[in-house]
């Protein structure tokens, strides 16, 4: 080892010690505080960590900082500096780039970071202008790894762009829109010329504000590297946690030795179930999951902690960790739901393995199956999948002089997370504060409590700050999957293609813990005859403990499991009964006046039909073809074992809680004296674009530019509860508590300037930023100082309640709104390898209203990528209840080589309760995909898949036995 390191970064020189083992990116984390090199894998496999060394793209996390010894590093905080400074402008063309690209000042309508005045490369100005940042975690990797490319080959092409980023993942899914903002800044640096926008077209129900598309508030920090993610926070005097897991599947703990892990210098606390305060379980619905499990306790899955530690450092921890001592009394394993269900099976919890049974009747099945020309029945699979966001999971907690306690944490449910956590510390909750981060997406995966109560109860005993970062190995084995499910569909139809009866047996692996799993499974159940008008229907699932990990929320709620099975039945109707499969799906579709499978009736606000036309018409025009020649193989030229076809999916999914819940959320709109606009809620954040929708609603209804409102999100002490970000529920409910909390403020102004200045309330015009009554104009600025002067706060606080909803088996309306979906997908079938290539996706969705067109782009473009991820790559192995896709590397993400083109087409029927129509679309974008691709794979090769992910050995061998008879 040498006796220093020296190295230039982003044009500083350092020169530091070396540490045995330490990669690159901890140098710049935590050395340099560059915080901008994201981890997300720590096994080079995700590409966030990009940075470059002597200008070619490295991920820095398993780079040894050593061999960075009198190199040249540059990272996401440099590149606009370094790129665009005086010094690397070597010609005319780039010094108009320099003059022609904004600072950050420039963007303040764009954004709300306090990122100091530097100029914006091109790439990060393409990526904030076109909409590639969402959650924004990968953002500077896939910005690094560009830039590389455009200094090695400003003439790149898409086929270039593809393939320099081929490891770089984005989870939220926008390649189309990562690779065009590239093409756009390429184009920028060779003509000198500014960005060009993309052509995004507006919502067709425009306003002044909402309709248009607009950036998001947080783009330049993302792009910049100023974003700051859990992890990247420090304390004075942080500790560092370490949760030893059982890492068994199921049996009881019988002896637990902690003493030579307390006995380690360094360590400062290792906390047992004996050292709980307060209530031992913790859940979302049902209180059935042990923070830790105690000696004579059941372990149920292999992630469940037996034991906490604090540490000075995090490989003290780790050391600690592998030093306790733990003795089971192993029991039978349960691996999925039907072994859950038989009997003989070791019972899981008190009540037995099962959750709950889930029911839905509607008419009389007996009689619709004997008025049934065609009766067809099928079973399929669908396994664990994971979120595999690119952040993994970090929580700190930070004791306060005054005895709370403030946990910092990216969820999607703060307020649920302190209701946890002061349950298991045996506190009120007012004593527990939830301080949201920016969250490096979610999907679903951060509604459940991590490590919220752990790094609580250390903090409280060391008194010191604490903080919990799980490595991807740790996330992969803890946190909730999506439900494996076995769906059994018999359909039952009239020969002219009308549907008369539908039956589903569904069961879910719920897993460990009940997580969402009622919840969740209920979707699936209510949705799996598909968005059909049908007029007997009955569902049973069975959702099932079992010894795999807890299964909860994760995009589509459910539906994603039941609409791959329902419309693959659809199709094979359509073929047994010789008819088109639009056409089926168009004589059967759900419209207004339609009674759903719960016996709701469909009042409004129903665009599937125009959905299923424009999908059609796209699908016509692109693909060449005849009506007749769409869903038949086609071979390619000169490739004749390469076939194509096209294959076509519809589905429906519900917008909120539904099924009787309160439906709620509560938002806060401020005027300061500088005549900004803050406005609040505790809903989070997870790169879907919820701050954007808030922003503009209340810019919309002030009447001033978006850059005159902030938004303040995630903070239980700060912000109003918004309740969960799940269900696709924010834009309708947020969005509205945003809209009133705004009309409310407005009619206080009003009512307070029409009292001092003795004008009627009709009178008064809100226009480009100015209050206009009667001859009068005042800026908002002068507003909240008149205001205050009459003794009025100019601050409105609402809480907006959705329209009620019934439980499941009550009739009437389970849920207040529905977004639609359809989707077609041209796929490329390899008949010698069953290789499959999806080449063109086209996308409709009914959102109601399309708030803002920018991010609902970038919402499609990341559901078809996770539907087609879905369909074709990913799968969560277990084995016998032990987790073998424990590392990124062993879990496939699709990247940008994977991606089709996908076209995008916005349907609005809107809803007379959303705001301005809007419904949701973050999870109605993923449902119908991974239903056209295997739909696709049939029609191109006659292959049924019934089981996802597709298994291309299985393609190949069915084409080769068939071949071969």
């Amino acid at each position: 080892m040498t006796n220093q390191i020296s190295l230039t970064v982003n044009g500083t020189k350092h020169t530091l010690e070396p540490i045995a083992g330490e990669t690159l990116s901890t140098l710049l984390r935590e050395r340099l505080r560059l915080t901008g090199t994201k981890i997300g894998c720590d096994e080079a496999e995700c590409g966030a960590c990009t940075v470059l060394v002597d200008g070619e793209p490295i991920m820095s996390c398993v780079y040894p900082a050593e061999r960075a010894d009198g190199k040249t590093i540059l990272t996401i905080e440099g590149l606009a500096a370094f790129a665009l400074s005086g010094e690397s402008v070597a010609n005319e063309v780039e010094a108009q780039v320099a003059a022609n690209h904004p600072s950050t000042a420039d963007f303040a309508t764009n954004a709300q970071s306090s990122a100091q005045d530097v100029r914006l490369h091109p790439l990060q100005e393409a990526f904030v202008e076109h909409g590639a940042v969402q959650c924004g975690f990968c953002i500077p990797g896939q910005i690094m790894t560009a830039y590389a490319l455009l200094k090695r080959n400003p003439n790149s092409d898409s086929a270039d762009i593809r393939f320099a980023l081929k490891d770089t993942l984005c989870r939220c899914g926008g390649y189309p829109t990562i690779e065009n903002s590239i093409l756009a800044a390429a184009e920028s640096l060779r003509t000198g010329e500014p960005v060009k926008p993309p052509h995004i077209p507006d919502s067709v129900h425009t306003h002044d504000t909402v309709g248009h598309t607009h950036t998001r508030p947080d783009g330049i920090e993302k792009v910049t590297g100023e974003a700051i993610y859990t992890d990247d926070l420090v304390f004075d005097g942080m500790l560092y946690a370490k949760a030893r897991r059982a890492m068994i599947p199921h049996g009881i703990l019988k002896k637990l030795d902690i003493s030579k892990a307390k006995a380690i210098p360094g360590v400062v606390a290792v906390l047992t179930a004996e050292d709980i305060p307060g209530e031992h379980n913790h859940g979302l619905v049902i209180y059935d999951w042990p923070a830790i499990v105690g000696i004579g306790e059941r372990v149920r899955y292999v992630g469940d902690t037996i034991a906490i530690i604090a540490a000075e450092s995090q490989q003290i921890a780790e050391q600690a960790s592998a030093l306790i001592e733990a003795e089971f009394d192993l029991q039978p394993v349960i691996t999925n739901p039907v072994q859950a269900r038989e009997e003989g099976q070791p019972q899981l919890h008190p009540n037995g393995n099962l959750l709950k049974h889930i029911k839905v009747r509607k008419g009389d099945m007996d009689a619709g199956f004997a008025e049934a020309d065609v009766i067809l029945e099928h079973t399929f699979h669908t396994p664990i999948t994971d979120h595999a966001f690119m952040e993994p999971e970090c929580s700190i907690a930070v004791p306060k002089p005054d005895g709370r306690i403030e946990i910092y944490v990216g969820s999607q449910i703060p307020y649920q997370d302190r209701t946890q956590v002061a349950r298991v510390m045996g506190w009120p909750e007012e004593r527990v504060r939830i301080v949201g981060q920016l969250m490096g997406g979610g999907f679903g995966g951060k509604e459940d409590v991590m490590g919220q109560i752990h790094v609580a109860m250390l903090a409280n005993v060391t008194q010191r700050p604490v903080k919990l970062l799980f490595d991807r190995h740790e996330s992969l084995l803890v946190h909730p999957k999506r439900h494996a499910t076995q769906i059994r569909v018999k359909i039952g139809a009239k020969k002219n293609g009308r549907l008369v009866a539908v039956d589903t047996e569904l069961y879910g692996d719920t897993g460990a813990y009940a997580s969402l799993g009622e919840k969740v499974m209920t979707r699936a159940t209510t949705h799996s005859a598909g968005p059909y008008d049908v007029p007997n229907v009955r569902a049973d699932c069975y959702a099932m403990y079992t010894n795999n990990p807890p299964a909860g929320a994760f995009r589509g709620f459910g539906v994603t499991q039941s609409a791959f099975a329902v419309e693959s039945m659809m199709d094979m109707l359509a073929e047994k009964l010789n008819i088109e499969p639009v056409e089926l799906r168009r004589m059967n579709a759900l419209h207004v006046g339609s009674v759903t499978n719960t016996g709701q009736e469909l009042r409004e606000s129903v665009g599937l039909m125009e959905c299923i036309d424009k999908v059609s018409s796209a699908m016509y025009q692109v693909s060449g073809l005849p009506r007749d020649e769409l869903f038949k193989p086609h071979m390619t030229p000169d490739t004749p074992h390469l076939i194509r076809s096209w294959g076509f999916a519809a589905a429906y999914k519900n917008t909120g809680l539904g099924g009787g819940a309160p439906d709620k959320s509560g938002a806060e709109v401020e005027l300061y004296d500088d005549g900004m606009f803050e406005v609040r809620s505790s809903s989070a954040e997870m790169g879907q674009g919820l701050v954007s929708v808030m922003r503009m609603i209340v810019a919309e209804e002030m009447a001033v530019a978006p850059d005159k409102v902030r938004v303040l999100v995630m903070d239980t002490d700060l912000t109003p509860n918004g309740g969960p970000t799940t269900a696709s529920r924010q834009t309708y409910v947020t969005g509205n508590a945003s809209r009133y909390a705004a009309k409310t403020l407005r009619n206080a102004i009003i009512a307070t300037l029409a009292e001092k200045y003795d004008v009627k309330p009709e009178q008064f015009k809100f226009k480009d930023g100015v209050v206009h009554a009667d001859g009068h104009s005042m800026t908002y600025a002068e507003v909240a100082k008149e205001m205050k002067q009459a003794g009025q706060h100019p601050r409105a606080l609402y809480e907006y309640e959705a329209p009620k909803t019934q439980p499941l088996g009550t009739g009437g309306d389970m849920h207040f709104a529905f977004s639609f979906g359809v989707q077609a997908a041209e796929v490329e079938v390899n008949t010698q390898t069953g290789e499959v290539r999806v080449l063109k996706v086209i996308a409709a969705n009914d959102v109601g209203m399309a708030v803002n067109p920018l991010g609902l782009q970038g919402q499609i473009e990341g559901g078809v990528m996770m539907g087609l991820g879905n369909a074709l790559t990913e799968e969560f192995i277990m084995d016998n209840g032990y987790v073998v896709t424990d590392h990124l590397a062993r879990y496939r993400v699709p990247g940008i080589m994977l991606t089709p083109e996908i076209t995008a087409i916005i349907v609005e029927h809107p809803t007379a309760e959303g705001p301005y129509g809007a419904k949701g679309v973050g999870e109605i974008c993923s449902i119908p995909t991974t239903p056209a691709i295997t739909n696709a794979i049939y029609n191109a090769v006659g292959v049924r898949i019934d089981k996802t992910p597709v298994d291309q050995e299985m393609i190949a061998r069915e084409i080769w036995e068939r071949n071969d008879k």
